[in-house]
């Protein structure tokens, strides 16, 4: 059997373990998320170079709190890694797809 202090420290381990992974999800993934989406904006916007460049990293700007906010609002971890995987596949291949057309 099992000692109560046991049971206790490893209830107290779960929640501490989902935060640190929605908070490593938000800080790299959230960073991943921003980065994609400044470089696919500024090979695909239709401007001159710098002006894709300035608005690419600005919606970035945005975009890297949304995502950290939506790793605790996610029901779990795993909901909110894959809330993350699905946007960054979907621009890394938007980046690809402008460079394989390049």
């Amino acid at each position: 059997m099992i000692p109560m202090s046991q049971t206790r420290s490893r209830a107290a381990l779960t929640p501490r373990l989902g935060v640190l992974l929605r908070t490593v999800a938000g800080v790299a993934g959230g960073y991943v998320v921003s980065a994609l989406a400044a470089a696919v904006l500024a090979v695909w916007l239709p401007t001159a170079r710098a002006e894709a460049v300035m608005a690419g990293t600005l919606v970035a700007l945005a975009v890297f709190p949304c995502a950290v906010m939506w790793c605790f609002a996610a029901r779990n971890a795993a909901r909110a890694w894959v809330g993350l995987l699905v946007p960054i596949a979907a621009l890394a291949a938007l980046y690809a797809l402008h460079g394989v057309g390049a």
